[in-house]
């Protein structure tokens, strides 16, 4: 009763307020009020459900307390605005010199499902430089439309930080600050959208940024956004993401899926594989969903893009005189190129788009799996702990 006991926390420095890690938690040890989303010590088992859905890595956070009895209550959690220092835990009688609170923070990770992991060769991220409470301020140098459906408005936005450090990597994600206030005469917390140009800028070697950002009904931030002006300011926060990283090995294949704006990560992943191994083939693999060719970001751009780079298989729901086709369905028809893919040790998987798409995935590659004689869940699995499998749904 009077062992340590290592407490889950949420960083309310870096945490958007999604609500996603509430949604997902399976035994609703997770709540929120207006100021912070906590962890109830008394619910939580540990799962790690919530842990590879948090699109900005605030849930992955621990403490180690002198009991389970001294873990911070959910009314300490609502009243923080940082977490608190790792508090000095001696070693129970009898437990010799090994160090308690290295020991189970090392276990941490131990629960269902595990954590997402990096793939082996990704450079390291820097996460929340610029917070809610330091943003830092990035000028529109375009804003573009890049569909042509009346439905489907998808921009891309350019931003550049004047000469301040943003550094960020293929696949993270960045915060934006709408203007104004809510409903409840708070300022508006940020919205994520993940990075759509290759590390060194849109334009090589300037550092600037882009984003593809779909214009949405009602939409606080995506309106703002989609409405700027070439000169127009943003706040800024981020960057945000740890896991879904492009590899940097220049032999890994990478089989990305994706719908509408979840592209965004993927053509920064294309792009920087063209500047970086020139003309010898880039071994990427694209399923790309879309209703029609004028409502698919990017369309123009994309056929541009060698064969031999960008295996592309671009695929259509709405498009007249033909039948309904979703990502998953072509996946089947390419069944021998993916089962290939899933078979080779160097390939990494990286699906992003609407959290719809993920069943019809899933079922995709159960199909595939058993065409060669594997389990998907075990395969994948496997994948998910060499760092090789990859998801951002919403």
């Amino acid at each position: 009763m009077n062992a340590p006991f290592k407490q889950h926390l949420i960083d309310p420095e870096i945490c958007i307020r999604c609500y996603t890690c509430e949604m997902t938690c399976p035994v609703e040890a997770i709540e929120h009020d207006d100021n912070n989303v906590v962890v109830n010590a008394d619910l939580c088992n540990f799962c790690m459900a919530c842990i590879p859905v948090c699109p900005t890595g605030s849930i992955d956070e621990w403490r180690v307390v002198e009991t389970r009895e001294a873990a911070y209550s959910l009314g300490d959690q609502y009243g923080w605005s940082e977490l608190p220092e790792q508090a000095d835990i001696a070693a129970p009688d009898g437990a010799g010199e090994d160090d308690p609170i290295a020991a189970l923070l090392a276990e941490a990770h131990k629960g269902a499902g595990g954590k997402a992991r990096v793939p082996a060769s990704a450079s390291k991220p820097t996460v929340n430089l610029y917070t809610l409470g330091t943003p830092v301020e990035a000028v529109v140098q375009g804003n573009y439309r890049l569909t042509d459906d009346p439905d489907h408005d998808v921009r891309h936005i350019i931003l550049d930080f004047q000469g301040k450090p943003f550094p960020f990597l293929e696949g993270q994600s960045l915060g934006i600050i709408p203007p104004g206030l809510d409903a409840k005469g708070q300022p508006h917390l940020p919205r994520l959208y993940s990075v759509s140009s290759p590390r060194d800028g849109e334009r090589p070697g300037y550092h600037n940024v882009s984003l593809t950002v779909k214009r949405e009904e009602g939409g606080v931030c995506s309106t703002f956004l989609c409405d700027l002006q070439k000169g127009d300011t943003v706040q800024v926060t981020g960057p945000f993401g740890a896991t879904f990283l492009m590899p940097t090995d220049p032999d890994a294949r990478l089989l990305m899926i994706c719908t509408g704006t979840g592209s965004a990560p993927m053509r920064a992943f294309t792009m920087a594989r063209q500047r970086n191994v020139g003309a010898k083939p880039g071994g990427m693999v694209m399923f790309f969903g879309a209703r029609t060719p004028g409502s698919l970001p990017y369309f123009g751009p994309l056929n541009k893009v060698p064969d031999d780079l960008l295996d592309k298989h671009l695929v259509y729901s709405r498009l007249p005189g033909h039948e309904k086709e979703y990502v998953q369905d072509r996946m089947r028809a390419e069944e021998d190129l993916v089962a290939e893919m899933l078979q080779d040790p160097r390939t990494h998987i990286f699906i992003c788009g609407l959290r719809g798409m993920e069943d019809g995935v899933d079922r995709a590659f159960t199909n595939i799996a058993e065409s060669f004689g594997q389990q998907w869940t075990a395969l994948r699995d496997t994948l998910r702990e060499e760092g090789r499998y990859h998801v951002e749904t919403y």
